[in-house]
């Protein structure tokens, strides 16, 4: 079994705002399967979908901003119906208390299920703060615990869970089936940024083969932190990565 690898645009965010199709073009001759967006950059749903089939790049998904999802949710859905995305991701929440968060859960409950009933899906990506203790669990697993399977999935972000000192592979075993989506993205031996996929120190392969555990449908590559261009490096993790995919 092998798995399609996108690329999160907010890896080439600066290129990608200078020439949106251009990057996009740039993409697909790497070799990449499909991409996730992170902003349109003012650009209509059928202008990009046009771009998407002739480049031959399908979508795993979009970051959305909770603000959208929760006040905005009917726009969204016709925007992302209108380009083809099926995976509504929200990339940040952040809050102080536990009530806040589960006013949270509610709300993207709400928003989950008219995503549902479009025939869309929502998804909720993690960073390190989800991964604090509350009352003896984890944020992220409580944020997961309070809203139905069917109308919250996780996009597990594999750098972000090591960064909190949680082993990536093992937190992705306890949610078999609902992680349609898994950033892989490679951690610097500084420990302390991203660096291009298999040249740091995660256990990439192990990732990989969980996620094929997990019934994945996407693999998506991200970068925040850079020593050589942007576009550079997210070619040299999707040529590592197809090597890793290729043994696990």
């Amino acid at each position: 079994m092998t798995l399609p690898i996108a690329l999160q645009l907010w890896s080439v965010k600066e290129d990608a705002a200078i020439d949106f199709f251009g990057t996009l073009e740039k993409v697909a001759q790497m070799g990449y399967d499909g991409v996730e967006f992170a902003g349109y950059y003012g650009k209509n749903a059928s202008e990009i979908k046009s771009v998407l089939n002739k480049l031959g790049l399908k979508i795993a998904g979009a970051h959305v901003s909770a603000d959208q999802i929760i006040h905005h949710i009917d726009k969204v859905i016709a925007f992302e119906k209108e380009l083809g995305n099926k995976y509504v991701v929200c990339p940040w929440a952040n809050f102080t208390s536990l009530e806040e968060w589960k006013e949270f859960a509610e709300h993207l409950q709400q928003s989950g299920k008219k995503l549902a009933e479009s025939g869309l899906t929502l998804v909720y990506h993690n960073h390190a703060h989800e991964l604090v203790v509350f009352e003896n669990e984890y944020i992220l697993d409580i944020l997961l615990n309070s809203v139905p399977t069917n109308l919250l999935k996780a996009e597990l972000d594999t750098y972000w869970l090591e960064f909190a000192g949680v082993d990536a592979v093992e937190y992705m075993s306890k949610h078999k089936g609902r992680t349609p989506l898994i950033h892989v993205k490679d951690m610097a031996p500084s420990k302390e940024e991203s660096t291009e996929v298999g040249n740091g120190i995660m256990n990439i392969k192990g990732i990989v083969q969980q996620a094929k555990l997990n019934s994945a449908e996407w693999l998506i590559v991200e970068q925040e932190a850079f020593t050589k261009p942007q576009l550079e490096s997210v070619e040299v993790g999707l040529n590592n990565l197809k090597m890793i995919l290729a043994e696990a």
